[in-house]
């Protein structure tokens, strides 16, 4: 992948997460943890350990438990979007 698709799929991928806001927080970005969630997206193809990730990097921020189903739920539309960015090549 080029390095523009890349950021523009990261700038994506960081939207996804925002809008995602699984604790229903007002005014909060979860930045940090999306950095984190788009650097493992990097890596990973499969939804379910992209899900376990996503779990235990918001568990670790905000010691509180997201349902595994919520984050694999996610995951599939982070994989997507990459998916979709890797086939415009």
């Amino acid at each position: 992948m080029e390095t523009m698709d890349v950021i523009v799929m990261n700038r994506k991928a960081i939207h996804i997460i925002q809008n995602w806001n699984p604790f229903k927080l007002d005014d909060f970005s979860y930045e940090t943890e999306a950095a984190d969630v788009v650097a493992v997206l990097q890596n990973v193809d499969d939804p379910s350990i992209l899900g376990k990730k996503i779990q235990e990097i918001f568990e670790q921020s905000f010691e509180q438990w997201i349902p595994f189903e919520k984050c694999v739920e996610i995951s599939y539309k982070l994989l997507a979007l990459k998916f979709e960015a890797k086939c415009t090549l």
